[in-house]
C-alpha cells in the first residue's frame, strides 16, 4: 500500500506520540507499505523549527532524512 503522511502523522510517528492511532502506527510500520512524506511537510517542519514552534535535536533536514528508512521517501509537489 502507498501511504502519504501529513506533517503531524510523520512527527507523531517519529516520536511515538499517542495521538497517532495504533492502526496508523501499524500501517506505517508494515514493511510492505511504501511511506511518502510530501516536500510540503518537510518545508513545514523547517519553517516551524526556524520560527521556534518546533524543537528538534538536529537540523530539520538531517532530522527528516535520518528518519526516512527503507520504503520511506520525500516526494515533490
Amino acid at each position: 500500500m502507498n501511504v502519504l503522511l501529513d506533517t503531524h502523522a510523520f512527527l507523531w510517528w517519529v516520536i511515538d506520540d499517542a495521538q497517532l492511532s495504533t492502526t496508523a502506527k501499524a500501517i506505517i510500520a508494515e514493511p510492505a507499505n511504501i511511506i511518502y512524506l510530501s516536500v510540503v511537510s518537510a518545508w513545514e517542519i523547517i519553517i516551524k523549527e526556524r520560527t521556534g514552534k518546533l524543537s528538534l535535536p538536529e537540523s530539520p533536514e538531517t532530522y527528516i532524512l535520518s528518519r526516512l528508512t527503507a520504503n520511506r521517501f520525500v516526494i515533490p509537489i
